[in-house]
């Protein structure tokens, strides 16, 4: 009974950092804390370049971390835009396109940062991935319009706006089971009463707002989609009112898939020119086999109403559809749906689908390879309850290996928890200015496996100043020693490694030196070796062996 008792009791010590803590509280993981407080004085983050185009809104809040008060200033900005001096935010209509090299100012009592953003007046939008939230992975279809005033009041409060987490994008759950006003559009269920107030709220701190849905006449949470079998849009399992009060399909009368199919009419023009309305700024579309016919559809029915709207495809897409994609996408699914699990990470990440996106991926295209599962997420039952949230199953390790890879891959980085209930280990991971600078980096190449096997892998990825991110991942159950040297990685000369969790120089290496750490099980060690590639006249041997 003893030895039975003894083994009872390792495996509840073994499980209990995943299920035997109450769900409710955050794990204590404040010694895996790396990424430091950001200085009083000011510094500016997020992209460094970003497009609009000609005769659309234009927004772009200049994301700076120090003490407030902070004045800004932007000099060289296109004609149409202005600057609010005291929030930072840039608002206005460019109409002449070209490229402006803009001298951004972000000063307070202790100091001034100055920073230069490229402002292209062009025809491609998202030139660096899209950053933000989306509702799916905590609320599912319960989610509500004030979740997501929730979640704004998060990114003010806790600073996140400042590091470029912008878009509040709203998943599958927000439709009634109707279409109406002016536009003869999907009309919001109760629990969104007001889409242009919180659109408004929203722009008017510098976000931006997602929305949801699909080609098929309902979606797979089953709420109505934007085709429909009805020329005037009325759904046949609507009208025998198998519904409920949200306008979510009863499945105990209706099959859940057999909504899941084109509607011989499109809705996409009445269905864009509201969103447009409401001030909507990226569209999460969804189905499954993507086609061209409807991605074009509703490609063109965004195009028509003149704003800039983020055009992301959803899920599963096959790499034959890339030439497709590149033209009328911004963003576009590489997998599916993600979880809390080592496996799933890992089978997202590191999966070899990825690579073959690498020759479609660069500004204003972004394969995504899905949403954050850090911080407190859940998926549970279908329906509009709690969905039993809980602290994420990944480890510490596991989720810094899961930021990494995300940022080397130029990835869209939409977090996926509850933002009401953020604790310090996860503000460590969306507030790191030089992580967050990889993934944004205007040369947009998205990081490929250099070296590695089924027990490790190293991703290098080129940045724009000629420096190397490089990420070395230690795929294994044991600690691991990784390592490269310059010269393998085509650097010429001494350079030095910078850790980029730590943001903290680690020394030198010369070129035919081996640079080596220990990386924790499931964990990485990133870091960015520069100056890389100068460009400077060499004078002298420079031997590669």
């Amino acid at each position: 009974m003893k030895v039975y008792l003894r083994q009872f009791l390792l495996l509840v010590f073994l499980f209990l950092p995943t299920i035997g803590l109450p769900q409710d509280k955050a794990p204590d993981y404040s010694a895996y804390i790396l990424t430091p407080p950001a200085p009083d004085t000011p510094r500016i983050n997020g992209p460094k370049v970003y497009g609009a185009r000609p005769g659309a809104d234009f927004l772009f809040r200049i994301p700076a971390t120090g003490v407030r008060p902070m004045a800004f200033e932007a000099k060289g900005l296109p004609k149409g835009l202005k600057l609010d001096g005291d929030t930072g935010i840039i608002t206005g209509i460019a109409r002449k396109r070209g490229t402006y090299e803009v001298a951004l100012k972000a000063t307070n009592a202790l100091g001034t940062a100055e920073r230069t953003l490229r402002i292209v007046i062009g025809d491609k939008i998202a030139l660096t991935p899209p950053m933000g939230w989306s509702s799916w992975n905590c609320w599912g279809s319960g989610i509500t319009q004030e979740h997501c005033m929730e979640t704004a009041r998060a990114f003010l409060e806790h600073d996140l706006i400042n590091y470029g987490w912008t878009y509040v994008n709203i998943d599958d759950g927000w439709q009634s089971g109707r279409r109406g006003g002016k536009y003869n559009a999907i009309v919001p269920n109760e629990t969104f009463p007001d889409m242009k107030g919180l659109a408004d709220f929203l722009h008017a701190n510098g976000m931006k707002l997602g929305i949801y849905s699909a080609p098929w006449v309902g979606t797979y949470c089953n709420h109505i989609g934007s085709s429909c079998d009805d020329p005037e849009g009325k759904y046949w399992w609507v009208e025998q009112g198998f519904i409920d009060e949200y306008g979510q399909m009863d499945k105990t009368k209706v099959k859940r898939d057999s909504v899941w199919y084109f509607g011989e009419y499109s809705f996409a023009r009445q269905d864009a020119r509201q969103w447009a309305e409401w001030g909507v700024d990226y569209l999460k579309y969804d189905w499954n086999a993507v086609d061209a016919w409807w991605l074009k559809d509703m490609r063109e029915a965004l195009l028509a109403t003149g704003r800039d709207i983020v055009y992301s495809i959803s899920n599963h897409i096959h790499v034959t559809m890339g030439e497709t994609l590149k033209d009328n996408a911004e963003c576009w699914r590489t997998g599916g749906d993600i979880r809390d699990s080592w496996a799933k990470l890992h089978g997202n990440g590191f999966s070899g689908r990825n690579a073959w996106w690498a020759g479609y991926a660069g500004p204003g295209n972004w394969p995504d390879a899905d949403m954050l599962v850090i911080g407190r997420v859940g998926w549970g039952k279908e329906g509009r309850r709690d969905h039993e949230l809980h602290w994420t199953h990944l480890t510490p390790d596991e989720q810094y290996t899961h930021i990494t890879l995300w940022a080397m891959l130029a990835s869209p980085l939409m977090i996926g928890c509850d933002m009401t209930r953020l604790d310090d280990f996860t503000l460590n991971l969306l507030r790191n200015s030089d992580v967050i600078d990889v993934n944004q980096d205007p040369l947009g190449v998205q990081a490929v496996k250099y070296v590695g096997d089924e027990t490790y892998a190293t991703y290098v990825k080129p940045l724009e100043d000629g420096s190397l991110a490089v990420a070395m991942f230690n795929l294994s159950d044991q600690p691991k020693k990784l390592g490269f040297r310059p010269h393998n990685l085509d650097l010429i000369g001494t350079q030095t490694v910078r850790d980029l969790w730590r943001q903290q120089d680690l020394g030198q290496v010369e070129q035919t030196k081996r640079w080596e750490t220990e990386v924790a099980p499931h964990g990485v060690v990133f870091v960015k070796v520069y100056p890389g590639n100068t460009g400077e006249k060499l004078v002298g041997r420079y031997p590669y062996r």
